[in-house]
């Protein structure tokens, strides 16, 4: 349900975006939580998924890796909490401390088993990669475009990334919500806001939940953006600094990557 763009001017421009658009629905059909065969859909529902899709394996290797190095701040196994949140919310509430205490029960990056013949949870948990998959879609569709020859585009996937510059020779202008203009050249850009999707009525309580408390982000930032190479990067940093509260430890946090 996201919105997606693509700028590119080229004379085959209509049947590239074609193109793109088969490669997004083929991404959407590991990675979705809403298509009811997706990859991921189908480990949530089985607790076990037999020979993953490469994808899949690397999008999860990523998202390990800032695990590690944010010291847990970033967890894919946090989608039952996520969801404990929004069932409540459905219902004008918010979730009971018992509600909270057992999805967190049912999370932790350490109890996920993966290799490339089998990706295994424990009992009831389940996987979410919202906060890394529309960055690691905007960097396979810019591998695709790359593959044709094409240069000067920008990818929008909720995330983007820019492979070369404007058309007219400048860097290509993006727009921060928050107020600013960030020049992208050959980089990707990810923004996240605590806030941006909220659980209550007085948008307080945000979308960007602590897997080591359960609890949402009571960070400084309205939003925080990051660029790096490559989007999914940048997505899952830009989602692991809203639960840090001091720009220094942000910044030691990102330095532990090559940009």
């Amino acid at each position: 349900g996201a919105r997606a763009t693509l700028r590119l001017a080229h004379p085959d421009a209509k049947a590239i975006s074609a193109r793109v658009a088969a490669e997004i629905s083929r991404l959407e059909d590991i990675f979705s939580l809403y298509r009811p065969h997706s990859s991921l859909t189908q480990l949530n529902r089985a607790g076990q998924l037999d020979f993953p899709p490469f994808e899949l394996l690397e999008c999860l290797s990523i998202a390990g890796t800032v695990h590690r190095i944010s010291e847990g701040r970033f967890d894919p196994t946090i989608q039952l909490l996520w969801a404990c949140y929004a069932e409540a919310s459905a219902l004008g509430m918010l979730p009971q401390t018992d509600a909270i205490t057992r999805a967190i029960s049912k999370t932790g990056w350490e109890r996920v088993r993966i290799s490339s013949s089998a990706i295994v949870l424990e009992p009831e948990m389940a996987l979410t990669l919202n906060g890394i998959a529309q960055g690691y879609i905007a960097d396979r569709v810019a591998d695709l475009l790359t593959a044709e020859g094409l240069t000067d585009i920008l990818i929008d996937t909720g995330e983007f990334r820019a492979l070369g510059r404007h058309p007219g020779g400048k860097p290509w202008p993006v727009r921060l919500a928050a107020g600013g203009e960030v020049p992208l050249v050959a980089r990707a850009l990810a923004t996240s806001a605590p806030l941006g999707t909220t659980f209550d009525a007085e948008s307080r309580v945000g979308h960007i939940l602590d897997p080591r408390t359960g609890l949402p982000s009571r960070s400084n930032w309205s939003e925080v953006s990051v660029s790096a190479k490559s989007a999914a990067l940048a997505d899952v940093l830009s989602t692991a600094a809203c639960l840090i509260e001091a720009r220094t430890e942000i910044e030691e946090l990102l330095a532990q990557f090559r940009f």
